[in-house]
């Protein structure tokens, strides 16, 4: 027997807007919700109310399901396609498209190109400052200048790339505005860079990307995905780091992330569109349904982790539940810039010299990414 959407487990509503208020001004605290008490009727999916028929599922079986069948799990019409910087190139396309454009794109985020740009990255950290500094604000300025030397060789104009990413440390619904003159700059010195590339080569990414068909966009797009979850990613990793001491050491330094990825995965939540009907523990979502899938509530499951709330990087000596540590993505959709996000917040962690927290709150914020309140203030001695 099947039965509908309205059998499943939801957070409670508001009068007149159902899920809305609470989805724009606490999201988290929504969804925590709503995972409780679809874990208390023995569910791993539950449903929100935000204007068109939305489930939520969080279990690793929702978790592959999600990220593996693209046919039913279409891209067009998620979330990315209301926000003009991750509206389009990859990101938004969907099979059979999806892996032959995917990849063309795969060679110059591998680990063998990415070592090509590592002497280059690693020449652009800026230093670390002496006494008190805001780990938050400093990491925004250090992935700046990394993904600058990585793109485009630090060619690119410092202000103007800042000016184009700004906004997406925004609230929403900042980060969904049209900036057609912005967008017109920042489109200017991409073409101006990229005919560089194509009359004088170059090895950096926007080499990689300028010649395939739509790379300028992809370019454009992925520099926009890489920004906040990078900066978000190292100032979390910072901030444990200070606060705990111990682990700052490069033979720790991959757990350190990894817990960190978990407690806080910048991309928290990820939105698809049915792309026909799903029946799902006999439930029946029907086509066209918004369909999300949370690597932070997976990640802070109390069936999948013991004390999913505390900052334990020793539990990474053993492997993760399948399907269930998923700050990347998973499958054919895996986040391109993995191994970039991984390499730039490895080798800032190995530079760093001993921190000490001083305060801070890392309250986590969801916006387009999942990012502390900040400041997040730290010492060096």
């Amino acid at each position: 027997m099947r039965h509908s959407l309205a059998s499943l487990p939801e957070p409670p509503t508001r009068p007149g807007n159902g899920h809305l208020q609470d989805w724009a001004l606490a999201p988290l605290g929504l969804i925590e919700e709503g995972a409780a008490r679809a874990r208390a009727a023995g569910k791993d999916v539950f449903r929100l109310r935000l204007g068109l028929p939305a489930v939520v599922g969080f279990s690793p079986a929702w978790n592959r399901r999600f990220l593996t069948d693209l046919g039913t799990f279409r891209s067009a019409g998620s979330f990315s396609a209301v926000v003009p910087y991750l509206s389009g190139g990859v990101i938004l396309s969907d099979a059979p498209g999806h892996g032959p454009r995917r990849q063309t794109m795969n060679p110059g985020f591998g680990k063998r190109h990415l070592e090509v740009l590592r002497e280059r990255t690693q020449a652009a950290l800026p230093g670390v400052p002496q006494g008190e500094f805001d780990a938050l604000a400093w990491a925004d300025r250090a992935v700046l200048a990394l993904l600058n030397a990585a793109y485009f060789s630090g060619e690119f104009s410092p202000r103007l790339l800042h000016a184009f990413l700004a906004p997406l440390r925004q609230p929403f619904p900042v980060p969904a505005l049209p900036r057609p003159g912005l967008f017109l700059r920042v489109n200017a010195e991409l073409r101006r860079l990229a005919h560089q590339r194509l009359t004088a080569g170059g090895d950096d990414l926007l080499a990689v990307l300028a010649p395939l068909p739509g790379g300028l966009e992809e370019t454009r797009v992925s520099l926009a995905a890489a920004h906040d979850t990078t900066t978000h990613a190292l100032a979390y990793a910072l901030w444990h780091l200070a606060r705990y001491p111990q682990w700052h050491a490069p033979e720790h330094h991959g757990a350190v992330l990894k817990e960190t990825l978990r407690l806080y995965a910048p991309g928290w939540m990820g939105s698809r569109r049915l792309g026909r009907d799903l029946v799902w523990d006999g439930v029946r979502v029907p086509r066209g349904a918004l369909a999300l899938y949370s690597p932070y509530l997976t990640g802070r499951d109390p069936g999948l982790w013991d004390a999913p709330g505390e900052f334990r990087p020793e539990r990474w000596a053993d492997k993760p539940p399948a399907w269930a540590y998923l700050p990347f993505g998973g499958g054919e959709r895996l986040c391109l810039g993995m191994h970039l996000a991984q390499m730039l917040i490895h080798d800032v962690l190995g530079a760093l010299p001993p921190l000490r927290a001083v305060r801070g709150d890392a309250t986590p914020q969801p916006g387009i990414t999942l990012g502390p309140r900040g400041p997040l203030v730290v010492r060096r001695d």
